[in-house]
């Protein structure tokens, strides 16, 4: 079997979920562009867990509406995949033996970093998904060999996924919400980051990718907080020593929030 990309995704509101936006109509076409994999690992922005590794092992995961004051259709919607418990324990065993805390996690079910994306991408809800957390107080490098480890399911057919976001100013992005203006013009802080960061994942980079947060312009702006690019890192790095980017998709939504998606190789 040959290996699978990873992947990075923004996944952004949970609205995504029904909006009619160039980022949602990326994510329903996706899955005709990769080989089906035999289940999904995602580590999702919005499964955090302090100072060690979190594996969802449920075999029937519920789903997790944890956003509020969005459209209500949203919290009609289920993903109901399977979880797969055996694959959750061979993803703890490997991360044991890189040297990570890890546990696996019961009744944690899919969240919307997780749900949405895979509600475009795979509709049918028919592969398995397991979730793995990051860590909000380790740095990108950690997250970089926290994907390495988990690199060898690539060629198991697993389909390992970052969903994050590729710039993630929340007081930002709700000023605009508030004011109902989903398309905007996108600032000069927010370009010079994206372009910065794509190209050097472009390039596969990780020295600088790694130190991001001292060298690329705007990264603090763009990121108050990290724990949504650190997926991208995971993603990177279960991709395998000497990996690359390739920019699937670019767009913005409500200016400030950028939805590009990369794939590894």
């Amino acid at each position: 079997m040959s290996a699978m990309p990873t992947l990075f995704l923004s996944h952004g509101a949970p609205d995504t979920a029904v909006a009619d936006t160039q980022a949602a109509a990326f994510l329903r076409r996706l899955a005709a562009d990769l080989p089906v994999p035999r289940a999904i690992l995602v580590a999702s922005a919005h499964f955090e867990r302090d100072g060690r590794v979190g594996v969802t092992s449920d075999a029937a995961p519920e789903t997790i509406h944890d956003f509020g004051n969005f459209d209500p259709r949203l919290f009609q919607m289920r993903y109901p995949a399977p979880g797969d418990p055996e694959l959750a324990q061979r993803i703890v065993s490997l991360l044991a033996e890189a040297g990570f805390d890890a546990e696996a996690v019961a009744g944690r079910g899919f969240d919307h970093g997780t749900w949405v994306p895979l509600l475009l991408a795979y509709p049918g809800a028919d592969i398995p998904v397991v979730q793995v957390s990051v860590d909000p107080t380790r740095d990108a490098a950690y997250h970089l060999d926290l994907g390495g480890a988990l690199s060898d399911l690539r060629g198991e057919g697993v389909l390992v996924i970052g969903s994050g976001s590729f710039t993630h100013n929340l007081p930002e992005a709700f000023d605009r919400i508030r004011q109902g203006i989903r398309v905007d013009a996108t600032p000069d802080w927010v370009t010079q980051f994206v372009d910065w960061m794509g190209d050097r994942l472009v390039a596969g980079d990780r020295a600088a990718l790694a130190d991001y947060r001292r060298r690329a312009p705007f990264a603090e702006k763009n990121h108050p907080t990290d724990e949504h690019l650190m997926p991208l890192h995971v993603a990177l790095g279960a991709a395998g020593s000497g990996a690359k980017g390739e920019w699937l998709h670019a767009s913005r939504d409500f200016g400030v929030l950028s939805m590009d998606a990369f794939a590894f190789r």
